[in-house]
């Protein structure tokens, strides 16, 4: 396996951190207020071809603007997360929301999740049809749940599914979208394409043959360029962390198919720092759904950021945890930066539950911080670091990222090199932002 490894801005040594918003210093009443806070975006893992990069680069500074817009006014993460996602919803190029993936019966039915990392409330919809935004319907899943019980004592719902998501959403004033309104001229002609590829398959002889073509129709159908999930991670002026992700789900799909993006763990996680966690963290992942909730990649990237060595901590879970390369032994590990690791050893990566698998295809953008304990003009000032990192298996992943200190957001496509085999390589990158705050 080979992995690239990039940091985005140049590395500084280091501050001494700690757990900065478990617990309120002695003395202080007040928590820090960190200027704003931060915004990671992502418009899927999947490919991104060059004539439309400035496109994909584009809704990412959207997206940044629009989350750094709310952080600004003071909203808090979760709201702040919500505002990404519509916008990523909204573009036409990203299959989530507006121009999703059609089914086999030539709908979109559509997936998304939300998790706020301060109460841990998770909200979720499924195959849900018919919404502009269904991340605005997770959104208010978890803010329902946040208000306790129903009447008699019932538990509010986190997850729905379906037409019992769609009516829901309606009923708490939501407002419905045709799914013929939410197909784009782009999305309709790639169903179109597909259903050609799948009934020229169907004509073939039977036999050894035929089902060979049948999964090569389906490998170049479901192939890394189908996959571009959206999602976005924040931190807030208080330290709260949320994220968010939201899907069209994979092209040609059966309908009633549920992917990553709506179940727990594994399309979007965010933990506040506690005494048990030194670090609050953020994930959202992309790719291929049943690759991402057969590992729980979104859980696991989370618990990964405990380490002390983020970037390390990443590398090791998406080689242990994700991806898949058994067999043989380990190859050189290239240098792309300023990073090598070489082993002649003959060792086992990947999941166990992804044995079978010949191509691993997923991402992850994923935001972890802490307060910084160092020199400081005033006693009243304080710091906070973030270490923002996307990583993927997939030919590419278009990210952006802004602080609400920032004048405009910054966007990467980030690319594996030439040569490298999608699903069997991976790609790290990610750079360090620090937030300076406040005490009253």
């Amino acid at each position: 396996m080979e992995s690239l490894i990039n940091f985005a801005e140049e590395q500084q040594p280091s501050p001494v951190m700690t757990n900065s918003w478990s617990k309120q210093e002695a003395g202080k009443s007040e928590m820090p207020k960190y200027a704003g806070g931060f915004v990671l975006v992502h418009a899927g893992a999947g490919y991104h071809s060059e004539s439309k990069a400035k496109e994909y680069k584009h809704v990412c500074k959207r997206a940044c603007q629009r989350a750094v817009d709310q952080l600004r006014a003071g909203a808090l993460a979760v709201e702040a997360v919500t505002a990404a996602l519509v916008e990523l919803e909204d573009s036409p190029f990203t299959n989530a929301g507006m121009g999703s993936n059609l089914n086999l019966s030539g709908e979109i039915e559509c997936d998304a999740s939300i998790m706020d990392g301060k109460s841990l409330h998770f909200g979720a919809v499924g195959s849900i049809s018919g919404i502009k935004n269904p991340v605005l319907v997770a959104n208010c899943l978890l803010t329902e749940a946040q208000k306790g019980k129903l009447s008699a004592g019932r538990i509010p719902p986190c997850f729905l599914v379906g037409r019992g998501a769609h009516d829901w959403a309606i009923s708490h004033g939501i407002p419905p979208c045709p799914s013929e309104k939410m197909a784009t001229k782009f999305s309709l002609s790639a169903y179109k394409r597909n259903k050609r590829k799948m009934e020229m398959a169907e004509k073939m002889d039977a036999g050894q043959n035929q089902e060979k073509k049948r999964r090569q129709s389906s490998e170049n159908e479901n192939g890394s360029g189908c996959l571009d999930t959206v999602g976005a991670v924040v931190v807030d002026s208080e330290g709260n962390v949320a994220a968010a992700v939201s899907s069209g789900g994979l092209a040609m799909k059966h309908p009633g198919r549920v992917g990553q993006a709506a179940h727990y763990g594994c399309g979007s996680w965010a933990e506040n720092a506690c005494n048990m966690n030194s670090y609050s963290a953020a994930v959202s992942t992309s790719g291929c759904g049943e690759h991402l909730i057969r590992t729980m990649l979104a859980r696991e990237c989370s618990a990964a950021m405990q380490s002390e060595d983020a970037h390390q901590a990443l590398l090791e879970a998406m080689q242990n945890k994700f991806i898949n390369d058994r067999g043989g032994p380990e190859p050189d590990q290239r240098i792309y930066v300023d990073f090598r690791q070489t082993s002649n050893r003959k060792k086992e990566y990947g999941s166990p539950f992804l044995v079978s698998e010949d191509r691993v295809l997923g991402g992850v953008i994923v935001l972890r911080c802490c307060r910084c304990v160092e020199a400081q003009p005033s006693p009243n000032i304080q710091g906070a670091m973030v270490e923002f990192l996307w990583s993927h298996t997939t030919e590419s992943m278009c990210v952006g990222y802004m602080s609400a200190q920032d004048s405009k957001a910054k966007t990467h496509i980030s690319r594996l090199p030439p040569g490298t085999v999608p699903g069997k390589s991976l790609a790290i990158e990610g750079g360090v932002c620090r937030l300076t705050g406040i005490v009253d």
